[in-house]
């Protein structure tokens, strides 16, 4: 286990001594009033924006909310609206709920809705949720018909993304700028935001639904984990999210829970310049690459090996997969110069970094490691920067359907694009995945995609990570969701 730095130690003794967490374990209920103080991995990258990754912050502590919700089997549920119905190929409609307010006041209506769905499809750049996707919605007396380009056999599921929660309209500005402060529907209220220090949330006691049995949120980002499972063990914090492996052993096992999650450690090799042009390189990596090590090495056995790009938190991909055929030789890497790039948000990348360093070395290449904090880092790994980037990336985390995942990651106009793959062959094959009907037929389009992109070597999945979160024995009722989208909810309390 490495020590954190000196930046990190002296961010969090600044925000202890700011007092974002209560020193006093044994005064702590008391002193909190039934406040959950939450120890959260990544600061704000986009101000909290929920047209950005910030939302699933804002999903996670209950204060901005969408039209559907998931179930754990990813079935699609009435949220902010009650029910839907499909009216034509591309049209779907959708009935709002009656007597909900915003924080801000104002009513739910659907005007309202529909003002945020639009906003969100003409925000530059989109929502991750709608890459390729073109919507529109209009308000109707009670409901609102979203209409797509193409027929969209998952418009309820892509609606319950949290980059597409429904803010009220003094939450957009006319430059373009989004605010959630105040401005949800949730059970929680955002009351104000710190920079990318802290976050304070409070009981809305207007909320539709139940009322929140916690009297606020008190979130602090404490990017390193060794910090955040300190605040565990130290009753600083009642909740901590992301805990590192190196750090879960030294925790009470009462306060750990471990949960397979759709997210995957992948080597992303880059298909646009520099030697990973080179489809026989592209495989040596695949044959160098020792998964079991870095299970066993890094993540102390709390991960599952990767078999394929989806893991075992989707039970029908691994019943679904077929053994892999014609995939190409490796070839000689003779001294071939990379550089290879992660981030440190996640403790556990850069000990990956250095495994998968080594194999590579091994196996004949030149290797330069580049780590970076990820907001530092992002930029130039979507420019196409670097050679290799490990990323730890959620693949159902938009629409509870890993479509989404294999469009904006594998596809040649795809959002997220780091290997930058252009295959007609995975375009074509994730193309007939987003058509499909949801069902057996989908998830068989699906596993025949991922197949595709595999034969690339343009991805190398390693493992599949497990959530592993801290909870003080204070508290009651948080969510451990495999997704990521729920963390603090109307039940979660402190005894």
């Amino acid at each position: 286990m490495r020590a954190p730095t000196p930046l990190v130690l002296a961010m969090t003794a600044a925000l202890l001594a700011s007092g974002c967490f209560a020193g006093d374990p044994a005064a702590d209920a008391g002193a909190s009033n039934g406040r959950i103080k939450l120890a959260m991995l990544q600061p704000p990258r986009s101000g909290l924006s929920p047209l950005s990754d910030d939302a699933f912050k804002l999903s996670r502590w209950s204060t901005a909310e969408t039209l559907v919700t998931l179930d754990a089997e990813g079935t699609a549920l009435p949220g902010l609206a009650t029910g839907w119905q499909r009216i034509s190929d591309r049209a779907w409609e959708f009935t709002i709920r009656a007597g909900v307010s915003f924080h801000d006041g104002t009513a739910l209506t659907p005007a309202a809705v529909a003002n945020s769905l639009d906003r969100a499809t003409n925000a530059s750049p989109k929502p991750r949720i709608l890459d390729g996707v073109s919507l529109t919605a209009q308000a109707r007396e009670g409901s609102v018909v979203v209409t797509t380009g193409e027929p969209d056999p998952l418009v309820p599921h892509r609606l319950s993304s949290p980059q597409l929660a429904i803010l009220a309209p003094s939450a957009y500005t006319p430059d373009g700028r989004v605010s959630p402060v105040g401005t949800g529907t949730g059970p929680f209220r955002l009351v104000s935001v710190n920079g990318t220090t802290t976050a304070t949330l409070d009981r809305f006691d207007g909320y539709w639904g139940e009322r929140a049995r916690a009297a606020g949120i008190d979130v602090s980002f404490v990017p390193d984990g060794a910090a955040r499972a300190a605040a565990i063990r130290s009753g600083e914090a009642h909740i901590a999210e992301a805990v590192p492996v190196s750090q879960a052993a030294l925790l009470d096992p009462a306060t750990i829970t471990e949960v397979p999650m759709p997210r995957t450690n992948t080597l992303y090799l880059n298909t646009r310049s520099g030697p990973f042009r080179d489809a026989g390189l592209r495989a040596a990596v695949r044959e160098a690459v020792d998964a079991d090590e870095i299970v066993r090495a890094v993540y102390e056995g709390r991960a599952d090996r990767a078999e394929g790009l989806l893991g075992p938190a989707l039970p029908w991909a691994a019943a679904g997969r077929a053994p892999l055929a014609g995939r190409t030789a490796p070839a000689q890497p003779r001294g071939a110069a990379i550089t290879l790039a992660t981030f440190s948000d996640r403790a556990e990348l850069p000990e990956v970094a250095s495994v998968v360093q080594q194999r590579l070395e091994d196996a004949g290449f030149t290797v330069t490691q580049v780590v970076r904090e990820y907001a530092h880092i992002e930029q130039d790994a979507l420019a196409g920067k670097f050679d290799a980037f490990i990323l730890s990336r959620a693949t159902v985390l938009d629409s509870g359907d890993p479509v989404a995942y294999l469009k904006s990651d594998f596809t040649c106009d795809g959002s997220f694009n780091l290997s930058g793959l252009c295959d007609p062959a995975v375009d074509e094959l994730v193309r007939a995945a987003a058509a499909t009907e949801a069902g057996d037929a989908r998830r068989a389009a699906v596993l025949a995609a991922e197949a595709a992109v595999l034969r690339t070597d343009a991805a190398i999945p390693m493992l599949h990570e497990r959530v592993i979160q801290g909870d003080a024995t204070s508290v009651a009722d948080s969510a451990k969701d495999p997704r990521e989208r729920t963390l603090v909810t109307t039940a979660t309390h402190l005894r």
